[in-house]
């Protein structure tokens, strides 16, 4: 059994030790070297399109990288999925859009211009060329029906 001293030293220490380590994993995780974030391919049109995901409240029902609503599907690589032409008449459509297998679920008609299209693209291409880490986005069940 320890002593009142040695459970003192033996707390403080492995304490010490433990925000010894916690400091050199952050130091790690921040270093330029981890950076996965693509942020030298992020291009004003991708801010752009940034701002009209969240002006737009996408995430109320869409995905992207695991966040967001799980109502609709999940567009980290929504292009690859997709194409650019795909998304560009669905962003665009004048009339609530729905697919033929989704039952009553439509998406807003946002009837967006061609530029406002074209920056949200460049948005979704910019996500999905974030590094995952080998993580495989999961499409939720219910975006699926």
């Amino acid at each position: 059994m320890l002593s009142k001293k040695q459970a003192r030293a033996f707390f403080l220490g492995g304490t010490l030790v433990t925000f010894l380590i916690f400091i050199g994993l952050t130091v790690y995780s921040l270093s330029a070297a981890q950076d996965q974030s693509n942020i030298e391919n992020l291009s004003e049109s991708a801010i752009r399109g940034k701002y009209l995901w969240e002006t737009n409240n996408c995430m109320g029902c869409h995905t992207i990288m695991g966040e967001g609503g799980y109502y609709a599907p999940e567009l980290t690589k929504v292009v690859d999925r997709q194409g650019e032409a795909y998304i560009r008449g669905v962003l665009m459509s004048p009339t609530p859009w729905q697919r033929a297998d989704h039952g009553n679920r439509k998406m807003v008609a946002y009837e967006m211009t061609e530029d406002q299209a074209n920056d949200m693209i460049e948005f979704f291409k910019w996500i999905g060329e974030i590094d995952l880490n080998g993580f495989e986005t999961v499409v939720s069940p219910l975006a699926e029906k």
